[in-house]
């Protein structure tokens, strides 16, 4: 069953660009001009993913979102035009589970779209059927003790590390933009060197893959990262 994405998104040219692109993606979509009939359609329990712009006329993109998680918990991207901090702040402390500034690529968007179904869908136990344990091979992470190890051996890894493969085995068989990983991991206000996921991941292969003779972290050149797992 196809998933249905509704856009709300009051520039005409913006909503019709990404519908073609939903839809050229195999997605069904519905849209909405307005705050007001965009909260209506989202609660209508037909959609099964929002792509929710903040200015928007009639009731604005976070006034959206605040009455539509009053009772619903369906997965939410933001878009908005204006690239503050606050406004990523205020969009994800709301209950949005990402955030977008315009312009930006529909690649991007459309890796992030199926990034939130995959977490939304499955739940953080995708790797595994206990949802505190994430597994692929003989890698395994306990999210909640905060432990990784290998094979039945403990893996010593930094918070980022184990943040940057969290993300990875929670979204295992997807390519990971280098983007997506940065704000996953260091957060959207990160300021630091731009290339500092591919160190981390440098970081652990040196720990996974160089110790144990494997190939975890895979590169997918010119787009960023996955873990494959040949069971699923």
């Amino acid at each position: 069953m196809a998933v249905t994405v509704l856009i709300v998104e009051d520039e005409e040219k913006i909503g019709r660009f990404l519908e073609l692109e939903l839809l050229h993606e195999g997605y069904e979509v519905m849209k909405a001009a307005n705050g007001r009939e965009g909260l209506e359609k989202a609660q209508s329990g037909k959609a099964d993913l929002v792509v929710l712009d903040v200015m928007l006329p009639e009731l604005n993109g976070f006034e959206v979102l605040r009455r539509l998680r009053k009772n619903s918990d369906i997965p939410v991207i933001m878009l908005t035009a204006r690239d503050e901090v606050m406004d990523k702040v205020a969009g994800l402390d709301g209950g949005a589970d990402d955030y977008m500034t315009k312009p930006f690529a529909i690649e991007e968007l459309l890796a992030r779209i199926r990034l939130v179904l995959k977490k939304r869908g499955s739940g953080a136990g995708t790797a595994g059927r206990d949802k505190n344990q994430l597994r692929v091979g003989k890698l395994c992470m306990d999210v909640q003790r905060y432990e990784v190890s290998y094979d039945g051996k403990q893996v010593e890894l930094t918070h980022r590390e184990f943040e940057l493969l969290r993300v990875l085995l929670e979204n295992k068989n997807i390519v990971i933009s280098r983007d997506i990983l940065l704000e996953k991991v260091c957060g959207y206000d990160y300021m630091g060197e731009t290339n500092i996921i591919d160190v981390y991941v440098r970081y652990l292969r040196s720990k996974l893959d160089d110790v144990y003779q494997v190939k975890i972290i895979q590169t997918v050149r010119g787009v960023g990262y996955c873990i494959k797992d040949e069971n699923g």
